[in-house]
């Protein structure tokens, strides 16, 4: 890949290597401080490659010892290596040759995570994306595939567990108590694929036969004493595993499937072929230490990686502008898993939940790229919801374009065209295009550009003429780089709802192609007539959130509270539910700024009684319903000159008139919620915890006493409803002696579990208020907590930052200035992370005056150092531009 001047990566520049690497073979002699790693590579020129081109060879920071080309080392003038990079200016004639590299890399104090690096005392690699270089010098990117053969020699006594990609060869023993294993992985794939893990670990086997009768041995490996913690995700796998066979005939093609939780790891997972690493937040839990949001994100988690094994591994990545090929496919994957596995209905509010709050504000801001983006100075910095989510709901939206027939004939086609390959974008819409014989150029546009569309609607009817019109008018908003945009397909579902809320059918429609449901939106204005119509429908618009887009639709309170009560589409019924609590929330937030006391529309307000009575609906989704939308969607509703302590006043106003109309209502079902048998991490048990829970706090705040939550908090037996009820009482009563004596039995219960106190601090960093910044630097002293640990500075530094409106923006920007030395500090350590912490200040330009000149100042500050990473560097300087 070709770089500019200013190290800016851009989609245009991409060329193939001059060199493919058809076989590697590693040797690792582990030490803490010094490990050696012998490369021994079979390097081949490409087809059409230039005879006299340079080998060029990726390295960052790498201690070159030996390099040799055919067994002998060439003379020096031929060759020129420093840390970063190596070049062989004179490659042999011969279409194929042999390089051996050998380097020396230290584990014990590589703190970036990246590369080969220690962990609780176990070796462990992380090399997407560019990590393997770390290693040694290789042709670290994604289209140079290569069979891997890998011998780990270590310790005993240090490491019994030696792990890599691939089946196990052999093993043996070594002089001085040492011992090794090798490892082959029959699939080519690229060296950000590769893994080794090394340690003393306990696991969990199991075996899994797949649909062709093959057995596969499968391994957890965990931190001793923890191996029962880890049978949900182990059980997660095995349900992973039979529902891609079942729903996308994909089978797995190793011996083996092995995957390893580490305490220390700077994302949630990683998908190394046949051997996944997982942050051990994803794999460890039990009823006593893990919510049932913990036991949902293992299940999704654990789907996610082993997707990957065919969409990411076995089909890879041409290059990383292709990023969402593999994570927004996979993303679309898992969320079908869970779906599967769960409550579809309830899956799919989550997910949106999710998009809205990450991806809408980073489309809406500075850090704005398409799905597929054009140019990078630093990839780790585009591991984004853009790319996941944003690009799961394109894949959605191609089934719903398609239809589920011709989708599941065009994801079998890309299978079968382009297992083995690196491809594009191009290549995945292609098979579509051919397995269906639809034109997808316009719809391609949701990958090549960024931004939210909106959709401007409006409608009338003729009862005389039976018609009823649908105006319908799309604009994508001005995006950093790209103030034109082009006109997208848009697949709007819809339904049309009778004033009794019975759905309503139509003799015909024009204007545009309507099919199974979906309106296809491809200019910028459509005006849809619907026919045979007597009495005027309510439309329900955007059903299944078939789109990504903002929707502006004017129409009646009436008409909302009906689709709120009846429409027939879950998600569409939660969403006017939702929309309705959002607008009570935002013109009470406009009151407390004007001096006023919030009052609220009596009906939205009686609406939630009927909701939390209503036995038909299940729990989760009432839960759902019912719970009042968080600060930060109501900021994002109002869009600038954000005032969080108003919003947080309106937020708490609201809460309380719920609770108090509707406190024996919501008594009696909290009551009939009691549980029946032991704990179960089940969808059902979930679902009644979270609508209890909910029920809890609406009756907490409504009561102005901290005794039900201080009950609920010393009799539950589970971790689910004993955050629950410490979360109310810690934010709802910070000062209480009930809150303060149930942060220190939380502690006391789990002081000893890293994992289980990331609970306890990050309870702590998003209490309401200003205060909470003198909270948060005192925890940061705390023994438990580590600026070396990514689990304990999101549970710590970014809760705060991105959960605590009213602690972290304070007007005086003094919480600014905190968080500036801290992502400074970080950085020195992990640029990543600290990377991924500045986003917190992204959308800053949306504040009011007075602190967002305090967040500007704050990003100025941090833009200073000029030793910088380049993570951190890129991440500033587009936030400010």
């Amino acid at each position: 890949m070709a770089a500019d001047t200013a190290s800016v990566y851009r989609i245009e520049d991409y060329r193939p290597s001059d060199y493919l690497i058809p076989r590697t073979h590693l040797t690792f002699s582990l030490a803490p401080d010094a490990t050696r790693v012998v490369a021994e590579l079979e390097v081949e020129r490409r087809e059409g490659a230039p005879l006299d081109a340079p080998l060029v060879l990726d390295g960052d920071g790498l201690q070159m010892l030996r390099f040799e080309v055919n067994g002998k080392a060439p003379p020096a003038s031929r060759l020129s290596a420093n840390g970063d990079r190596l070049v062989l200016t004179q490659a042999p004639p011969s279409r194929r040759f042999r390089v051996t590299i050998e380097t020396v890399v230290a584990p014990a104090s590589n703190t970036t995570l990246m590369g080969l690096y220690r962990s609780g005392g176990v070796y462990c690699t992380q090399c997407e994306a560019e990590g393997f270089r770390r290693i040694t010098y290789y042709l670290d990117r994604p289209d140079v595939l290569s069979v891997y053969t890998v011998r780990i020699e270590a310790g005993l006594a240090e490491a019994p567990v030696l792990l890599s990609n691939g089946n196990p060869v052999e093993q043996g023993a070594l002089d001085e108590g040492r011992h090794f294993a090798v490892w082959h992985d029959p699939h080519p794939k690229p060296a950000y694929l590769f893994a080794l893990v090394a340690g003393d670990l306990g696991r969990l086997d199991d075996s899994f036969v797949t649909a062709s009768g093959r057995k596969v041995d499968l391994a957890v490996f965990v931190e001793h004493g923890k191996e029962a913690r880890a049978t949900y995700a182990m059980d997660a796998l095995k349900r992973s595993m039979r529902w891609d066979e079942d729903v996308f005939g994909l089978e797995y093609d190793l011996d083996v499937f092995n995957i390893v939780a580490v305490p220390d790891f700077n994302m949630g997972a990683m998908e190394n072929k046949g051997l996944n690493i997982f942050n051990d937040k994803y794999i460890l839990a039990d009823e006593d230490t893990a919510t049932d949001a913990d036991y949902a994100n293992i299940e999704a988690i654990v789907a996610h990686e082993y997707f990957h094994n065919w969409t990411g591994n076995r089909i890879t990545c041409r290059d990383w502008f292709q990023l969402c090929l593999k994570e927004g496919l996979t993303v679309y994957r898992d969320h079908e898993f869970s779906a599967d596995q769960r409550s579809r209905a309830v899956e799919r509010i989550g997910d949106v939940r999710t998009l809205r709050a990450l991806q809408f504000p980073e489309d809406q801001g500075p850090l704005a790229h398409p799905v597929r983006p054009r140019r990078y100075r630093e990839i780790n910095n585009f591991y984004t919801a853009t790319v996941y989510e944003k690009g799961a709901e394109v894949v959605r939206m191609i089934a719903t374009v398609l239809g589920e027939d011709d989708f599941r004939a065009g994801m079998k086609l890309y299978f079968e065209r382009h297992d083995g390959q690196a491809v594009t974008i191009e290549d995945f819409l292609k098979a579509f295009e051919d397995a269906s014989g639809r034109d997808l150029a316009q719809f391609a546009l949701w990958y090549h550009q960024a931004g939210t569309p909106n959709l401007t609607i409006s409608d009338s009817h003729d009862a005389e003429a039976g018609e009823y019109l649908l105006d319908i008018e799309q604009a994508v908003p001005p995006t950093p780089s790209e103030s034109r945009k082009r006109l997208m397909h848009i697949p709007l579902a819809f339904g049309l709802v009778g004033e009794d809320g019975v759905p309503l059918s139509f003799e015909a429609v024009e204007g545009a192609l309507v099919q199974d449901g979906v309106i296809h939106l491809r200019k910028r204005r459509h005006t849809v007539r619907f026919s045979g119509l007597k009495k005027r429908p309510v439309a329900s618009v955007n059903r299944g959130f078939s789109a990504p887009v903002t929707v502006a639709f004017q129409r009646s309170r009436a008409d909302r509270l009906l689709l709120a009560r009846s429409d027939e589409d879950a998600f569409a019924r939660w969403e006017a539910i939702n929309g309705l609590m959002l607008d009570e929330s935002i013109l009470a937030s406009r009151m407390v700024r004007g001096g006023k006391r919030p009052e609220f529309d009596d009906a939205v307000i009686a609406l939630h009684g009927e909701i939390a009575g209503d036995a038909s609906l299940e729990p989760a989704f009432r839960a759902l319903a019912l719970a009042s939308p968080g600060e930060t969607d109501i900021a994002r509703e109002i869009g600038d000159n954000i005032d969080p302590d108003a919003i947080l006043a309106a937020r708490l106003a609201l809460t309380e008139v719920i609770g108090s109309r509707h406190a024996s209502v919501f008594e009696a079902v909290r009551g009939a919620l009691r549980p029946h048998g032991p704990f179960r991490p089940d969808a059902e048990g979930a679902g009644r915890r979270a609508l209890g829970n909910t029920l809890m706090e609406y009756l907490s705040v409504a009561s102005g006493d901290p005794a039900l939550a201080a009950r609920q908090f010393a009799q539950a037996d589970n971790m689910t409803d004993r955050h629950a009820a410490l979360v109310v009482l810690v934010h709802r009563f910070p000062g209480s002696a009930a809150a303060a004596e149930a942060l220190a039995d939380f502690e006391r219960r789990h002081g000893g579990d890293l994992l289980v106190m990331d609970k306890w601090f990050h309870v702590q960093a998003t209490i309401p208020g200003p205060e909470a910044l003198d909270r948060v630097r005192a925890l940061t002293r705390h023994p438990a907590f580590s600026m070396s640990n990514p689990n304990r500075v999101r549970a710590l530094i970014g809760a705060f930052a991105n959960a605590n409106q009213t602690g972290f923006h304070r007007p005086d920007g003094a919480a600014y200035g905190f968080f500036v030395e801290t992502i400074l500090a970080l950085d020195r350590k992990n640029p990543q992370v600290s990377a991924r912490m500045a986003t917190a200040l992204r959308s800053w330009r949306s504040l009011e005056p007075t602190r967002q000149a305090a967040a500007r100042a704050a990003l100025l500050t941090l833009s200073e150092p000029a030793d910088l990473s380049t993570d951190l560097r890129d991440i500033v300087e587009r936030t400010l531009a």
